[in-house]
């Protein structure tokens, strides 16, 4: 999850694990990286650029061997997901 936080939303100048759109890492013992993220709406320009970021982010730590990513809209993402310091730059309270 660390190592995600370089991937930033380009739109938004935040990272995407303090936006809360990364939902879940899972990495087994054969350090395979499994990466479940969402998008702050379904046609989200950036999507594809996130998600090649993601997979260079994570693949950069030490003992991943692989890394599959998969994009899910479900449950949707909302403010109420993000940080208290993402949601104090954007000016949520």
């Amino acid at each position: 999850m660390e190592a995600l936080k370089v991937v930033s939303d380009p739109e938004i100048g935040i990272n995407i694990v303090d936006l809360g759109l990364v939902y879940d890492v899972v990495v087994t013992d054969d350090g395979e990286a499994q990466v479940t993220f969402t998008l702050t709406s379904v046609g989200c320009p950036a999507g594809a650029q996130i998600e090649n970021e993601i997979r260079e982010a994570a693949a950069s730590v030490e003992g991943i061997s692989s890394v599959s990513s998969e994009m899910t809209m479900t449950p949707p993402w909302g403010p109420d997901k993000m940080s208290e310091l993402a949601r104090s730059a954007l000016g949520f309270f």
